[in-house]
């Protein structure tokens, strides 16, 4: 046999072993957040316990990634075997039998799970996506200027109170910003954050016959609060900003206060990430006139599509990502204040991540007051902090956050942003046969 002969044999041979190895590919969509980002870095460790699952990732930017997910499962495009998805998705789309049910046998430790987590992401008591990390809101603020101010930041303060803590703090000439909120347009958006603001004012979405609320004095009272907060003591372009903005401006010390996902603590924490990390307290979410609402409540998940051909190396992955290991993992190679918080009880009973988070209490006592069935003053028939958790509740949150942002812009009254906003919703429970 010649050289030529023989060294053709043995490329032919190692890419039948390489192809023998990894039989099947497996393609994950996800939102480009700091966590997703680690975890396609971790990747290589799956793919050593499973040398058969080649992974490809998708990541896109939030809002992208929810309208490419929503058409996919819809169409049953097939696409991706396993989404990003989250707490308003995961019952609908279980409910309409549009995912498969998680593995939580064995040792994946389904009671692990944080039960409101658990439960916002099941329907009829199926686990229809598992919690990568979940989430409420809460306040972190620059400790060091508040002292410079002479003010305090507590526990559930008065948004009152909050207006003039920014107010205090808000030095424009020198690159600090009193505030910085969400602004950017979506119902995972800016509404996420809005209607927090709106619940603890008393407003609602809908009344009890699923009439649209957002011209109620509650509704117009909460937004002019929110736009004029922003107005006077937010960053330039607030209409534009959402979460990776905002944790870019309050890294680079130019925020005084940011309310916003608990999630984010661990990166204003970071000396690697922030500027200001050994000045960042911590307090729970502010409210108006009731608690009831006033911190949101969400877990970005993974969830596998009912019609992917590839479902058992989805479930694998799901398993993986989402368990005491894979935190464990992030622990022991990033050290145990970078792991995805929000999912498990056994987390915050660790001694190394408590040593680590500074935020684990205030974070967990976030988490454990969202109540999603008891989420605003005056009865409703949804469930659902942030959000109404029915199908047509995507198109209509996201009008009302185009029209919000409209008004944070200032091309838009606030009067006439919601106006609009509820012409638009009126029109789709309308054609959905809610009335």
């Amino acid at each position: 046999m010649t050289t030529l002969r023989k060294t053709a044999l043995t490329c032919a041979v190692s890419l039948a072993a390489v192809n023998t190895l990894a039989d099947t590919q497996i393609t994950i969509a996800t939102v480009n957040n700091g966590h997703m980002i680690e975890m396609q870095k971790l990747t290589p460790e799956f793919e050593k316990l499973y040398p058969d699952i080649d992974v490809k990732w998708v990541t896109l930017e939030e809002n992208v990634l929810r309208q490419n997910v929503t058409q996919d499962i819809a169409n049953g495009s097939g696409l991706y075997d396993v989404m990003t998805i989250g707490m308003y998705e995961a019952p609908i789309w279980g409910e309409r039998g549009w995912l498969e049910p998680v593995d939580t046998s064995g040792d994946y430790d389904v009671e692990d799970l944080l039960p409101s987590i658990r439960d916002g992401l099941s329907w009829d008591g199926t686990l229809y996506a598992s919690p990568f990390y979940g989430e409420s809101s809460m306040v972190m603020y620059r400790k060091d200027l508040a002292n410079k101010a002479g003010i305090s930041i507590n526990d559930r303060d008065s948004w009152e109170h909050i207006r003039d803590a920014a107010a205090a703090m808000h030095d424009p000439d020198n690159g600090v910003y009193g505030i910085c909120l969400r602004g950017k347009a979506g119902w995972g958006d800016n509404m996420a954050l809005v209607s927090t603001i709106a619940n603890s004012f008393g407003a609602r979405w809908f009344d009890m016959d699923w009439q649209p609320q957002l011209t109620s004095d509650e509704w117009q009272q909460a937004v002019t609060f929110y736009v004029d907060l922003l107005d006077r003591y937010g960053p330039p372009g607030a209409s534009g900003n959402s979460f990776n903005e905002n944790l870019a401006l309050f890294n680079e010390g130019k925020c005084g206060m940011w309310i916003d996902a608990t999630i984010a603590a661990s990166f204003v924490t970071d000396p690697k990430q922030s500027k200001v990390a050994d000045q960042v307290g911590f307090a729970q979410s502010p409210y108006a006139v009731t608690e009831k609402g006033a911190n949101w409540l969400w877990s970005w998940a993974l969830g596998i599509p009912a019609g992917t051909q590839n479902a058992e190396a989805a479930q694998k992955f799901v398993r993986w990502a989402t368990s005491k290991d894979y935190i464990k993992l992030v622990g022991e190679t990033n050290g145990w204040g970078a792991v995805p918080t929000g999912t498990r009880q056994s987390t915050y009973d660790n001694p190394k991540f408590l040593d680590a988070a500074v935020f684990a209490e205030a974070e967990l006592k976030a988490l454990n007051s969202a109540d999603a069935t008891d989420s605003t003053l005056e009865p409703v028939p949804y469930v659902g902090v942030q959000f109404a958790a029915i199908p047509e509740f995507q198109a209509i949150g996201t009008t009302t956050g185009q029209m919000i942002s409209g008004a944070v812009s200032g091309s838009l009254s606030v009067e006439k942003a919601l106006q609009s906003a509820n012409r638009s919703a009126d029109r789709q429970m309308r054609q959905a046969g809610y009335y």
